[in-house]
């Protein structure tokens, strides 16, 4: 079996933590009304970071922890939504700032699936090129940007954050299966910012109507869509998974879930017939980080020893797009 191993994970959190009693004081709303829908109490927010910075801080955590240096990696993943640029890509600045010379980067975009798609990707390259030895795939978010602070229904749920993992090829146990439903992009999105250049005749652009009428440059949710949709792709893509390799789901030991909101962990559990002691959660003290949110706590299991060497794990996740991914794989 053609595998990989994750042979590093770092982390990086901005130091401000903003509560539910923080945010009170902002909008209309308060810790008990947060913590009963979504199980969050508090979340990390950037405090003057750039994006690259908390993903090159994670990045160079896990090259130490891999015992590598960053000339030693052959391919840079960035997983985020919020780039500080248009273009370069923010795995392209990373690479300068962690002395990755020898690597190839490219930025992904899958929302908060992205960390699953990346270390997907991440196998596929190094099992065609045999020259390839490390992968590293950086996820870092800062939604803050693009999160609208008056909006208590989507404000609440949002933090900032990165993680990174060094991964190289191995014959450990290793099936994935990575999904998308377009349909669904009109359920969560964010505009770019509208530049109106010196030729323009037309009154409205066309994303300013139709399906994507509501939304801003901040988040948009419509939260009962993306509910119905993450309940059921959380425990389908784990099953699918499971299924290419023939494996019961109940000898997965750790599932590590997208951290989007308690009552979706809770529900994918159920489906799965999985007790909800089998997954890794860390939302209440971080919110939804999207593609971050899923090594974040894969490092935190991983550095507090609640995960260990030979541990079969499912990471699952979903995200905008509609996307939805998991990967079986053993630490």
């Amino acid at each position: 079996m053609f595998g990989i191993e994750i042979v590093g994970t770092g982390a990086y959190c901005p130091s401000l933590s903003v509560t539910n009693d923080d945010l009170a004081k902002v909008v209309d709303t308060s810790d008990e009304w947060i913590f009963s829908r979504t199980g969050i109490r508090s979340r990390r927010i950037a405090n003057g970071e750039a994006t690259w910075e908390m993903g090159a801080a994670a990045a160079e955590e896990a090259l130490r922890s891999a015992g590598i240096n960053g000339s030693e990696v052959g391919l840079i993943i960035d997983t985020t939504i919020t780039s500080d640029f248009s273009t370069p890509s923010m795995a392209c600045v990373i690479q300068s700032r962690i002395g990755a010379g020898n690597a190839a980067a490219f930025d992904l975009g899958a929302a908060c699936s992205g960390f699953v798609y990346g270390l997907d990707a991440a196998k596929r390259y190094l099992q065609t090129d045999p020259e390839l030895k490390y992968v590293l795939v950086v996820s870092n978010e800062k939604l803050s940007n693009i999160t609208d602070y008056s909006d208590r229904s989507s404000c609440i749920l949002f933090g900032d954050g990165a993680a990174a993992a060094v991964v190289t090829r191995s014959e450990k146990l290793y099936s994935s299966y990575i999904g998308a439903n377009g349909n669904g992009a009109k359920f969560l999105y964010a505009k770019n910012h509208k530049v109106l250049h010196p030729f323009r005749t037309a009154e409205t652009d066309s994303i300013e109507t139709g399906e994507f009428a509501n939304g801003s440059v901040f988040l948009f949710q419509d939260g009962k869509e993306v509910y119905k949709f993450a309940t059921k792709a959380l425990p389908s893509a784990a099953k699918k998974a499971a299924e290419k390799i023939n494996m019961d789901i109940n000898n997965i030991d750790w599932f590590i879930p997208h951290q989007a909101n308690i009552r979706i962990i809770e529900a994918a559990a159920k489906n799965l017939g999985v007790p909800m002691d089998k997954f890794v959660v860390n939302i209440k003290e971080h919110g939804n980080t999207s593609s971050a949110s899923i090594p974040i706590a894969l490092h935190e299991a991983i550095t507090s020893g609640q995960v260990k060497r030979g541990d079969k794990l499912c990471l699952v996740g979903f995200g905008a797009g509609l996307t939805l991914g998991a990967i079986i794989t053993e630490y």
